[in-house]
């Protein structure tokens, strides 16, 4: 598993512990625990550092983007993990740095993690939301 795999991963886990406890816990705790459970390997944690930050600096942008692009399905409603993989996905698609991650990178990745940790029809979910906001920002 690559170190970036293992980071998206590990920030997945962190999101969803810190949504699932009505994000009162403190994110940054889950984060550190998280990475010494998970992540006893990683050398560099910028990365994690890098998509916690940025997808809490944005949470309320990202989520006013899967409402648009999914408007059947009410935030509250797509299911905890679905909900975090996409956030990280979009931040990823919308905010990251394209040399890094080019957008079928963060696409790919993001369908990954669904079928990793969420059920049977995530993957084509995440696909359909991440895929809608993706030509939306080609035709720019």
């Amino acid at each position: 598993m690559s170190s970036r795999h293992l980071s998206r991963s590990i920030v997945m886990q962190s999101l969803y512990e810190w949504d699932f406890s009505g994000k009162k816990s403190d994110l940054k705790k889950i984060v550190e625990k998280n990475i010494k459970e998970f992540g006893p390997g990683l050398e560099d944690q910028t990365f994690v550092w890098q998509l916690i930050n940025g997808v809490i600096e944005k949470l309320p942008e990202i989520d006013k983007i899967i409402e648009k692009a999914a408007p059947e399905w009410p935030i509250e409603q797509i299911n905890i993990i679905d909900r975090n993989v996409l956030r990280i996905g979009l931040y990823e698609l919308l905010f990251g740095n394209k040399e890094e991650v080019p957008p079928k990178v963060a696409i790919n990745e993001a369908i990954e993690l669904a079928k990793t940790f969420s059920g049977e029809s995530s993957g084509k979910f995440i696909n359909g939301v991440l895929g809608t906001v993706y030509k939306k920002i080609e035709k720019k």
